[in-house]
C-alpha cells in the first residue's frame, strides 16, 4: 500500500475528496498541516505539497519518498535537482489554477487604474475623493497589456483583458504557434518592445535563474512613463525595490503585486507605504473551488506512479536518475 501524505493547509474538504479519488485498499493518506510536524516527518513515500517547502535536507530526511507533488503549477519551492538524483518525481499542476491566477492579475489591473485604494484611503481618512484621482484614473479600455509569458494563466489574462477591450501583445521565450497566436488574439512582440510599448505589464513566468529581476531598473526606465507592473507569479522576476521606487517618483503609476521578494512583508515595507501599490499575499491560486481542478490532475499522476507509469506532469525529468 502506497502511503500518501497531504502536506500543508489547503481548502475545506481537500482531504476527503482526495480519499474519494484514491482508492482505500490501494493508497493510505494521512495529512499533515503543522509545521514542525511536517519538519519531524521520516517516513514519507508520496507528498502533495501547497505551501510547504522541499529543499534538499526534507528530501534526505525521507528516504523512502519517491513522489512530490505540486499543488499548482509553481515548483521553485521544490530542489528539483536533489529530488532528481535519488530518483523521486516531482510534478505541477499545470493550468489548474490558471482562471483563479488570471483572474486576480485582472482584478490587480483594474484596481491599480481606477485608483481603488487611494479612494480608500482617502475615504478612511475622511477625505470625499470623488475628483481627486479624476486625472489619473484610467481604463483597459484602448489600452496595451503586455503579457510575459504566453502559457496557461497568460493566454487566460489575454482573453479577459480584451473583453475589457485591451490589446494584447505577449514575449515569450518559446513562441506559441501562429494558430494558438490567432485563437487567443495575442500579437507577438520582442521583450524590449512590449517592455517600451504596453501600457500594463503582466508576469507569467516561473521563477529561475534566466528570469530573475528580468525586469529590473533598466527594463523599468524604458517603460512608458505611467505604466502599471503586475505580478501574479514569483517574487524575484521583478525587482520590488527598483518598482517601489519607480512608483515613490512616478515614473510607473503603480503596481499590482501578488508575489514579493521577500514573503511575508515587513510592517512598513515600502511597497506597502504607496496606495498607488496594491499587494496581496500570494493568494493567486488560493480560492476555496480550486481544488476541483487540481485534485483530479494529482489523483491521476498519484495512480499512474502506482501502476509503475510515469506520472503525467513530472518537471524534474532531465534531472531523474533511475534507481
Amino acid at each position: 500500500m502506497i502511503k500518501v501524505t497531504l502536506a500543508g493547509q489547503y481548502p475545506a474538504h481537500t482531504f476527503e475528496r482526495l480519499r474519494e479519488l484514491l482508492p482505500e485498499n490501494e493508497f493510505s493518506l494521512k495529512a499533515v498541516s503543522d509545521q514542525q510536524e511536517y519538519d519531524k516527518m521520516t517516513d514519507a513515500e508520496v507528498m502533495i505539497l501547497r505551501i510547504f517547502k522541499a529543499p534538499k535536507e526534507v528530501i534526505e530526511r525521507n528516504p523512502n519518498l519517491k513522489m512530490i507533488l505540486r499543488w499548482g503549477a509553481g515548483f521553485d519551492s521544490v530542489d528539483i535537482e536533489a529530488a532528481g538524483a535519488k530518483g523521486i518525481y516531482v510534478t505541477n499542476t499545470p493550468g489548474a489554477n490558471a482562471a483563479a491566477v488570471s483572474e486576480l492579475a485582472v482584478l490587480l489591473m483594474l484596481a491599480v487604474k481606477r485608483k481603488l485604494l487611494c479612494h480608500f484611503t482617502s475615504l478612511e481618512q475622511g477625505q470625499w475623493s470623488k475628483n481627486l484621482f479624476i486625472n489619473s484614473s484610467f481604463t483597459l479600455n484602448n489600452k496595451t497589456v503586455g503579457i510575459v509569458g504566453g502559457g496557461n494563466i497568460g493566454r487566460q489574462v489575454a482573453l479577459k483583458v480584451q473583453a475589457f477591450g485591451a490589446k494584447v501583445q505577449y514575449y515569450d521565450p518559446f513562441r506559441l504557434s501562429p494558430e494558438k497566436e490567432e485563437e487567443f488574439r495575442m500579437q507577438y512582440v520582442p521583450f524590449d518592445e512590449l517592455i517600451r510599448t504596453s501600457d500594463v505589464i503582466t508576469v507569467h513566468v516561473p521563477l529561475l535563474d534566466s528570469t530573475f529581476h528580468m525586469i529590473g531598473e533598466k527594463e523599468i526606465a524604458a517603460m512608458k512613463d505611467g505604466a502599471v507592473i503586475i505580478n501574479t507569479s514569483r517574487g524575484g522576476i521583478v525587482d520590488d525595490h527598483a518598482l517601489a521606487m519607480a512608483v515613490k517618483s512616478g515614473k510607473l503609476a503603480g503596481a499590482g503585486l501578488d508575489v514579493v521578494e521577500n514573503e511575508p512583508l515587513a510592517v512598513g515595507d515600502e511597497l506597502l507605504t504607496n496606495p498607488n501599490i496594491i499587494v496581496t499575499p500570494h493568494v493567486g491560486g488560493g480560492t476555496a473551488d480550486i481544488g476541483e481542478a487540481i485534485m483530479p490532475m494529482l489523483a491521476d499522476d498519484i495512480k499512474r506512479f502506482a501502476k509503475g507509469e510515469e506520472p503525467q506532469f513530472v518537471v524534474n525529468k532531465k534531472f531523474l536518475v533511475k534507481q
